[in-house]
């Protein structure tokens, strides 16, 4: 099959190969998948750069990606919940760097699968996992509710988008943080709009004077501005900041999860959850993607279709 690979560490795209490779082994209690899409997420090119090797090992040559939706063409042993020609999703991740998901080809624990919702093309399915997963886990740990002003920074982003839009459905005021360009699409999707920036923290403070009981950090370097604004009691949470922890706030890590992944899903089969495709990119354009993810500008997902 043909697959994206690196063989060493590097800060900038110089180690990325594009060629055939051999077809994954399919384990028991494993699916094959045909990939359709596969979401582009930070970690993909932090994990190139070598920043995560203290955590996860890496065995090279590495095919990134950790996002995936496609086909079901094959089943290892004791697999009964999908058939082949079933049209699935996962938020990928295994606990060895190897064997990813930007190729066409891919083997996922079936625990860790989903169906894809009808309602969301393969660009979007592709994009979902990782990112909806993350704002999911993070709006779950916070205990974010009916009653509740959150406000999320980083709100056009990838994770973000997705963020508002689960906390509106569960009944949250969302005040949402970006910069000036993508505040209708931010009204769009439910949340208040505030200018992203020097000055948060009065702006927040003038829709939510007596303070908010919930914030998501999905940028980093936010702790000043949410010490500002958050109400007594409240709480916090960062993706990218473990600073956030010396105030009292949580930093979210998603696991993979075919279950919360399903929960996903069927928001986006009642029409509550969608996915803003950004702009997707072929194999031969992954060093283009990580690029597009590197400049933080992106509004919703960036998507590799193999």
């Amino acid at each position: 099959m043909r697959a994206v690979t690196y063989d060493a560490f590097a800060s900038d795209n110089s180690t990325l190969q594009v060629g055939e490779v051999p077809d994954p082994r399919l384990g028991p209690g494993e699916v094959l998948i045909r990939v359709r899409a596969a979401g582009v997420n930070p970690v993909d090119w932090k994990l190139l750069a070598g920043y995560l090797d203290p955590l996860m090992l890496s065995v090279f040559p590495v095919i990134p990606g950790w996002d995936v939706a496609g086909e079901v063409v094959g089943l290892g042993p004791d697999t009964p919940e999908f058939a082949v020609g079933d049209e699935v999703m996962a938020y990928a991740r295994k606990h060895v760097v190897h064997a990813g998901t930007f190729a066409e080809l891919v083997a996922v624990s079936a625990e860790h699968v989903a169906r894809k919702p009808a309602a969301l093309s393969w660009e979007q399915a592709g994009g979902l996992p990782l990112a909806g997963m993350t704002a999911q886990r993070t709006l779950d740990r916070l205990s974010v509710g009916p009653g509740d002003t959150l406000v999320v920074y980083g709100a056009a982003g990838g994770v973000g988008s997705l963020a508002v839009q689960i906390g509106r459905e569960r009944g949250a005021r969302v005040i949402g943080t970006a910069s000036e360009r993508n505040h209708d699409f931010l009204r769009e999707l439910g949340a208040e709009p505030v200018a992203y920036g020097d000055g948060g923290a009065e702006r927040i403070r003038a829709l939510a004077p007596a303070g908010v009981t919930a914030v998501a950090d999905f940028v980093g370097g936010q702790i000043d501005t949410t010490l500002a604004v958050l109400a007594e009691h409240g709480r916090h949470a960062s993706i990218a900041d473990a600073e956030v922890e010396k105030h009292g706030g949580l930093v979210i890590w998603v696991r993979p999860d075919g279950a919360k992944l399903t929960e996903l899903a069927e928001l986006a089969e009642r029409g509550a959850l969608t996915v803003q495709v950004a702009r997707t990119f072929t194999l031969d354009e992954v060093g283009d993607a990580f690029d597009a993810s590197r400049s933080g500008r992106t509004r919703g997902k960036l998507v590799v279709v193999p």
